[in-house]
């Protein structure tokens, strides 16, 4: 039986498909640990792009710009939607993906031409909307720390979703960007049960450490939330008022969620982990995901393509729902303010 790379989410490399021509391990290959290729290590590709700002028109998520210091992401979930992007520069959407981190070392700067751009008009930009900015690279190039810095000093709202509790390094500019009204915080969270985060998302911090940052973040003034996403039916979705629940106890004043979609060829490697770690119901989590998404694992019509449909994804909304209504009662989170905005980056003293 072929083994699987440690510490990692994806077992396989799937082919890429603008690539005509693949190549394929044997079992023996993998039985040797000390060739990067079978026992990958992190390898980090510095790069220097010409845009930074990422701006969605879809119906999903209208207005929505997003910042992304990172390509891949060394978390390794399983699920993410954005293992797909990664064949777009010639990797895997598998280990690759986990393995080799494109850096955008010229980030800082980009944003700051763009602060400095006449047509720039302040609006809230989302940091991680794609990968998570606060992964692993992180600790060494300092990136989402510096674009915080530049976003605080030009006075421009973000809104920050991440899974790692590196986050907490940085609160000294997210409590002063909080007391402008200037950030909003979120950290993801997929589960309380330590077996199935350790193997659903093996980078990242344990559920309980990010309840203690949602915790923490609050206590500094951060308004702070929660992503039970994605929720895997079959899996996790029993969890949806526990998780809600925690967040709530732990100063989160708000919820949100989508229902696992399993998009590309996401669907391949989503389909040989749960074989993998949870053979018993391998079948069930997949005849449940498709229940949710008109009888495929993967359903990209807009309105549809987050919460799915039928009755199982209705079953999930209501329950959704009812844990919000129950412990976050009438809270509402603040608009961030976009009136402050400084031309030239001149903060004031406050």
């Amino acid at each position: 039986m072929m083994e699987r790379p440690r510490g990692r989410g994806a077992g396989i490399n799937t082919p890429n498909k603008f690539h005509k021509l693949q190549t394929e391990y044997t079992s023996e290959d993998w039985q040797n640990w000390d060739e990067p290729d079978t026992n990958p290590k992190t390898q980090f590709i510095e790069d220097h792009p010409k845009t930074l700002l990422s701006t969605s028109d879809s119906p999903d998520l209208r207005n929505f710009n997003s910042i992304n210091p990172y390509r891949g992401c060394e978390h390794g979930c399983i699920y993410c939607y954005a293992r797909n992007s990664h064949e777009y520069w010639g990797f895997s959407a598998g280990l690759d993906f986990e393995t080799k981190i494109v850096v955008k070392k010229n980030a800082p700067e980009l944003l700051e031409k763009l602060f400095n751009s006449r047509k720039w008009e302040p609006t809230t930009i989302m940091f991680s909307g794609n990968t998570d900015c606060y992964q692993p690279a992180e600790k060494k190039y300092k990136l989402t720390r510096r674009l915080l810095e530049i976003c605080l000093r030009y006075q421009n709202p973000v809104s920050v979703l991440t899974k790692n509790a590196l986050i907490l390094r940085d609160i000294d500019v997210l409590e002063k960007m909080a007391k402008l009204n200037l950030v909003h915080g979120a950290v993801s969270i997929t589960s309380l049960n330590e077996d199935i985060r350790s193997t659903l998302e093996p980078r990242t911090v344990t559920a309980k450490r990010r309840l203690q940052v949602v915790k923490i973040l609050h206590e500094a003034g951060v308004p702070m939330g929660i992503m039970t996403a994605p929720i895997v039916p079959g899996l996790t979705d029993h969890e949806i008022p526990a998780i809600i629940k925690a967040a709530s106890e732990n100063g989160a004043r708000w919820a949100g969620y989508t229902v696992v979609r399993l998009n590309g060829v996401i669907g391949t490697l989503f389909e040989e982990w749960v074989k993998h770690h949870f053979p018993d119901r391998a079948d069930k989590i997949l005849n449940q995901i498709k229940d949710s998404h008109g009888g495929k694992v993967n359903d990209s019509r807009f309105g549809l393509r987050m919460t799915g449909e039928g009755k199982y994804a209705e079953h999930i909304r209501q329950l959704h729902s009812l844990a919000c209504r129950k412990y976050f009662k009438e809270q509402e989170l603040p608009k961030l303010d976009t009136s402050l905005f400084l031309r030239g980056g001149q903060m004031k003293l406050f």
